[in-house]
C-alpha cells in the first residue's frame, strides 16, 4: 500500500484540496482546523522540494477554495 503522504502529496499537487484534508483528518485524527494547518505546512514543503510538479503559481493555487 502507498504511504499516506504519497497519496496526500498527489492530491496537493493536483490541487485537490478537500480530499487531501479529509485523508489527513481520517489518518491523523485531526480536527478540521488542524488538518487545514497540516495541509498548509505540507503544501509549503512540497513547493520547496517539488516546485516543478505544480501547474499553477503560488498566487493562483486554491483560488476559489474557502475554509
Amino acid at each position: 500500500m502507498r504511504d499516506v503522504w504519497d497519496v496526500v502529496d498527489d492530491h496537493i499537487v493536483a490541487e485537490r484540496i478537500l480530499p487531501a484534508i479529509v485523508i489527513m483528518r481520517d489518518h491523523f485524527g485531526d480536527t478540521i482546523r488542524e488538518a487545514i494547518d497540516r495541509f498548509a505546512e505540507r503544501y509549503e514543503h512540497l513547493r520547496e522540494v517539488r516546485p516543478n510538479d505544480f501547474t499553477k503559481p503560488h498566487e493562483e493555487y486554491g483560488r476559489g477554495f474557502y475554509s
